[in-house]
């Protein structure tokens, strides 16, 4: 009889430690499942609000409501992220980019580092930074501009065929304007941007 009770005791605590054991998985898998989507549903509001954001920010977020593919947005941030000190001109100065007098509207005024002239193209180290607001003594970053001499043959430049280099320009090089520093409601590469002068 004791033998036949402890059995049944130990059935039973088997049982329970099973039960146990089940319900403690279903509630981890269930915590789980439901923090995953909570996530998910964040980074895809979140990715969201950042493209709007972007699309209408005078700060000149990178923008990706051109159909961009989106290694080409992450080269525009790339370019943002590299010049992102050229924000005081101070340093862009410090660093070898001078006034080449190319001062030209809806565009702004040209700074240019010839160090960098060297054929290649890097996304992270624009030849020329582009300027606004010079003339009124608060020079604001706008735009970067890669410049390879027209002898060399015309660069592949960032991902896709949203960059037209030009060559007819009147200057030695393949240009192409990347307004990652100014929101452009013309495109990201288009060769001049309405929302800016040269005050």
């Amino acid at each position: 009889m004791k033998n036949l009770f402890r059995g049944a005791l130990c059935c039973k605590e088997k049982s329970f430690v099973n039960v146990l054991t089940y319900a403690v998985t279903l509630v981890l898998a269930t915590l789980l499942f439901v923090g995953c989507q909570k996530e998910a549903i964040k980074t895809s509001a979140g990715e969201s609000q950042e493209i709007n954001k972007a699309s209408v920010s005078p700060e000149g977020d990178v923008v990706n409501d051109y159909g961009l593919p989106s290694q080409t947005v992450w080269e525009l941030q790339q370019a943002r992220a590299a010049t992102a000190r050229y924000r005081d001109i101070k340093n862009a100065i410090k660093d070898g980019y001078s006034n080449i007098n190319v001062d030209v509207p809806n565009m702004g005024h040209h700074f240019m580092n010839t160090k960098l002239v060297d054929g290649t193209f890097d996304i992270r180290k624009p030849e020329i930074l582009v300027y606004n607001g010079l003339d009124a003594g608060n020079p604001e970053l706008v735009a970067v501009e890669y410049a390879i001499p027209l002898t060399d043959p015309l660069p592949e430049g960032f991902t896709g065929s949203a960059d037209v280099w030009k060559g007819d320009s009147g200057f030695p090089f393949w240009l192409v304007h990347a307004w990652v520093w100014k929101f452009n409601p013309d495109g990201p590469f288009n060769w001049t941007n309405p929302t800016v002068d040269l005050d």
